[in-house]
């Protein structure tokens, strides 16, 4: 049996309407309202400094790199020196932080809707983005990331190696950037060897939602990655998916990767390396029935 549970307030996150999980409390740090979402900044005892939008988790620094480091260098690795990358949402720049650990990475064009979610991880959660937003190499757009995809970087001529999907879940505001036609969008400023890299939620708790973006992203790509990997913060299992008609995350062997990670110096990696890459797309058989009901 597992240690006592200690007493007093906790943080409570539902995954469906059946099943959830909470953490201890600790000390509220700073709470509010933007003309987006609510907001909470918590120092708690398991996960440090934590950062929840509209009741939901988003981040810590205690776990960060479980989420950041798979959505980034999964992708990442497989290129060959990318070297421009197109966040959209990722406010508290946990990706970008990873995203610069590529030396090849000349710009990383950020898109974040609510101003103050950069404001947050600016002040609150240095141990999150490590000063990536402050890098000269970063540029930073408080704007509507629909309206950046689909008007502002077409207009500018813009293609990437790489475009982020750091989103919240795909309801609410969200839902049209988890769409056949924004991931359409997305797919025309993508380069040669670029990809299309975003979480897919929790296939134990959300199997529908899972399978319906795996479906969605098969409209639009011809290789369609999903990986999986237990997010702390989140309470279990969580999809990722590495879209592309070009590259394939699953043609590298885990020797090569380590070759990858050593000749560009990819340092202070926490989750990643050649195994967990490998392992990461293996599937048990109740998550091959999740992606491919007809079976």
């Amino acid at each position: 049996m597992s240690d006592s549970v200690e007493s007093g307030p906790r943080l409570t996150e539902a995954l469906n309407a059946h099943a959830g999980h909470y953490l201890s409390a600790g000390r509220l740090i700073e709470k509010g309202e933007t003309p987006y979402q609510s907001y909470e900044v918590w120092d708690t005892p398991q996960f440090g400094r934590l950062f929840r939008l509209d009741g939901y988790f988003m981040t810590s620094e205690g776990d960060e790199f479980f989420y950041h480091e798979n959505l980034i260098h999964v992708p990442c690795i497989t290129q060959d020196a990318p070297a421009r990358a197109l966040i959209i949402g990722g406010g508290d720049g946990g990706s970008a932080d990873e995203l610069f650990k590529h030396p090849s990475m000349t710009r990383v064009a950020l898109v974040e809707l609510d101003e103050k979610v950069v404001d947050i991880a600016r002040q609150h959660l240095p141990a999150v983005h490590n000063g990536a937003l402050d890098d000269p190499r970063l540029d930073l757009h408080i704007a509507d990331g629909l309206r950046y995809v689909r008007e502002t970087a077409p207009a500018a001529g813009e293609r990437f190696d790489l475009i982020v999907l750091d989103l919240t879940d795909p309801i609410g505001p969200a839902e049209a950037l988890y769409t056949e036609a924004f991931f359409t969008d997305c797919k025309r400023l993508l380069s040669h060897q670029g990809a299309l890299s975003l979480h897919l939620g929790a296939p134990i708790f959300q199997p529908e939602r899972v399978a319906d973006l795996m479906d969605r992203l098969l409209a639009v790509f011809t290789i369609v990655r999903p990986h999986f990997h237990y997010i702390p913060l989140y309470g279990s299992l969580w999809g990722m998916a590495c879209a592309s008609d070009h590259i394939d995350p699953l043609a590298l062997s885990a020797d090569e990767i380590e070759r990858r990670i050593a000749e560009r110096q990819l340092r202070q990696l926490q989750y990643y390396n050649g195994d967990t890459h490998r392992a990461a797309f293996a599937q048990p058989n109740y998550l091959r029935q999740c992606l491919n009901p007809q079976r």
